[in-house]
């Protein structure tokens, strides 16, 4: 089940939309998609989970 949640939250990322992650295993799997297909992505983790934002090229986590 993990494997297609996934799968679904990398495509998020792959075109340009916000993932949120609950689970410690899911974050896990996605942050090594995401070192995996080289994505620019900021991490907002709290101690309720995890969102991930695509960056564009020219952002930067100071101008976000």
């Amino acid at each position: 089940m993990d494997r297609i949640i996934r799968e679904q939250k990398i495509n998020l990322l792959r075109n340009g939309f916000s993932a949120y992650a609950e689970s410690a295993e899911l974050i896990r799997l996605i942050k090594r998609d995401i070192f995996r297909y080289a994505l620019n992505v900021f991490y907002d983790e709290t101690s309720s989970g995890c969102w991930f934002i695509p960056l564009r090229q020219k952002d930067t986590y100071g101008n976000l």
